[in-house]
């Protein structure tokens, strides 16, 4: 396996791999990892769809990319997905998986078309006093401590930063600045979480730090991620002759050393009860998705409180089976599980989707976000942060296109919302959000968008319906860690085996993604069956100098560099390397950035 970049490989069709026809794939999990690995075994590897299996043990695919009505308790949304425009290996796949409501054309020209004529964009970043704009007003705010910590961070080798935390590279005023409250409310970043992980972001998105406030460099699909996504590539791969196996409990698969290889040698799995068991051999491949991020959640509705009980650190399904996994390796290579699951005090946070059609909350919505959730268009353009709640639940919110859900009423409105901390109590209801109901998360919400307060208990228990999640890993893969505590796609000497999704270790891209899962998928099946075409390399925006000016534009507020707070040696030395660049494209850059006028 190896990457590339341009057009050559991208269009190219790669041959037929060898022996291909003798071999069977056997995938545990049918999150976008699973099912991409399998997309990529059927349209590259040219594997027979029979010979795929997908092992699944609840009764429907999707893993974390879920979306679903209980008839009984009302509509679920357990988180959702932004995408990027440079998301090369998801656009690669896309542009080949027919839409299912119009078979004619690709999802990707289906999600492109609905992002050029409706545009993605907030009008209001954040909250204040009840539901008053902010007004963040696209400003990061940094000092020049914070930003220079920023800089050093960007540069810092991942080496350096291996078991470190945010908090141990960034001084103490980073945390007041309008860039640590996008940042952390965005992608759900917390103090503790790794420092490695963050320069991961910074390099991989600073092509997008002019879209970081107001959400415009965020795409989103039509409906909920799983009618959007999981289902035309579902629907792909059943039209290919593969099969999703459901009722599968996974929870070993025994590996064996021969010499320097490798080889998975069976598949140890539960179904109706008993336990059982598939044999291998080398031309049996195995895709694992060892972890998850949604392992071990705890659902709660209207009236009732999610079940935390059988909570526990370090245990889940996902868990168990890696480290039955990674007890077999002879020097760590199939990874830590421990480094993530161990402290769930540290990986936890909440969701809640409120349903409603009630006029009066409609109201208030539209003068929090000026935009009419009904019109079928962008509405907050990405999440509201409630900045009066930092120091409580810390509440964020958003309204996607409407509906959400084919099956969901016209006149209802689905609004998401979520909490980074979960154990302290909140500014209107006086308790920790994981043990409040439906109803109470509603009533808080209500509250900071500017109902009054003797309104606020009636509305959310007979005007808005309101189911809630508890997910205690849900920020696992943030924790801070070291290189090898991720296992390689493909492990070192392994033949017949790899590890799929967001604790698998792929250099440069970004746990927490829609294409970090899929780009695992592609890895694994390209290096597993030796397919002779490129992987699409990360997008190199961090060795591009124009979108480095860029960054430092956007990062100091817009302003040239005459404008910045410079010591007087400072403004010598800049006097002078502007006079050595005059006439050159250097000073071209500059002014083309904006840091120059």
């Amino acid at each position: 396996m190896y990457y590339s970049s341009g057009n050559y490989e991208s269009f190219a069709h790669p041959e037929k791999p060898k022996d291909v026809d003798k071999k069977s794939a056997y995938i545990i999990g049918t999150g976008l990892a699973g099912l991409s690995a399998a997309f990529y075994l059927v349209r590259d590897g040219k594997m027979k769809g029979e010979h795929i299996h997908l092992l699944e043990k609840l009764d429907l695919a999707g893993g974390s990319c879920d979306g679903r009505k209980d008839i009984t308790k009302g509509f679920y949304m357990r988180g959702g997905r932004e995408m990027d425009n440079h998301f090369e290996v998801m656009w690669d796949m896309f542009r080949d998986v027919p839409s299912i409501e119009n078979p004619d054309v690709s999802v990707l020209d289906e999600y492109y078309w609905l992002n050029k004529h409706d545009p993605n964009y907030s009008l209001c970043r954040a909250t204040v006093n009840r539901g008053e704009d902010a007004h963040t007003d696209k400003k990061f705010n940094l000092d020049r401590e914070s930003a220079l910590a920023l800089s050093q961070l960007f540069i810092t080798s991942e080496k350096e930063l291996e078991g470190k935390k945010i908090s141990d590279v960034l001084p103490e005023s980073f945390w007041k600045t309008n860039f640590w409250l996008y940042w952390q409310t965005m992608f759900a970043f917390q103090r503790w979480s790794s420092a490695l992980e963050m320069k991961r972001y910074l390099c991989r998105y600073v092509h997008h730090i002019d879209g970081l406030p107001d959400f415009s460099a965020l795409r989103f699909t039509k409906y909920n991620q799983y009618e959007s996504m999981i289902l035309p590539l579902v629907k792909y791969l059943e039209n290919h002759g593969v099969k999703i196996e459901y009722g599968m409990d996974v929870k070993n698969v025994i590996i064996e050393n021969h010499g320097h290889k490798k080889v998975a040698k069976q598949i140890v799995y539960i179904k109706d009860d008993m336990e059982q068991t598939i044999d291998l051999i080398e031309d049996d491949l195995v895709f694992i998705t060892n972890g998850c991020c949604t392992d071990t959640s705890c659902y709660g509705d209207q009236n009732t409180a999610p079940d935390l009980s059988k909570v526990k650190n370090g245990y889940g399904e996902s868990w168990d089976m890696w480290k039955n996994i990674a007890q077999q390796a002879t020097h760590g290579e199939f990874g830590n599980p421990d480094a993530f699951c161990s402290d769930i005090e540290a990986t936890n946070w909440m969701s809640a989707t409120v349903e409603t059609s009630n006029e009066e909350i409609i109201r208030h919505i539209i003068h929090v976000c000026k935009r009419d959730p009904r019109k079928g268009k962008v509405t907050t353009g990405g999440i509201v942060t409630v900045k009066d709640s930092t120091d409580n639940w810390y509440l964020s919110w958003t309204i996607n296109r409407q509906p959400q859900f084919k099956s969901q009423n016209k006149d209802t409105v689905l609004v998401w919302l979520y909490a980074l901390n979960t154990n302290t109590e909140g500014n209107y209801v006086k308790k920790p959000m994981r043990e409040c109901s439906g109803v109470e998360v509603c009533a808080e919400w209500l509250y900071h968008i500017g109902i009054d307060e003797d309104k606020i208990y009636d509305l959310a228990v007979k005007s808005c319906n309101t189911t809630t999640c508890f997910m205690p890993y849900i920020n696992a893969f943030f924790q801070p860690r070291k290189y090898d505590d991720r296992p390689k796609v493909v492990p070192d000497g392994a033949v017949n085996f790899a590890f799929l999704g967001q604790f698998a270790e792929t250099p440069r891209d970004t746990i927490f993604t829609t294409e970090y899962s899929i780009r695992t998928g592609m890895e694994s099946v390209y290096t597993l069956l030796d397919i002779d075409r490129g992987v699409p390399e990360v997008w190199g925006s961090k060795y591009d100098v124009r979108e480095l000016l860029r960054a430092c534009y956007y990062a100091i507020d817009k302003k040239p560099l005459e404008e910045i707070d410079l010591s007087l040696k400072e403004r010598l030395m800049l006097s002078t390397v502007l006079k050595k660049i005059e006439g050159t494209d250097l000073e071209i850059l500059l002014k083309e950035s904006g840091l120059i006028e």
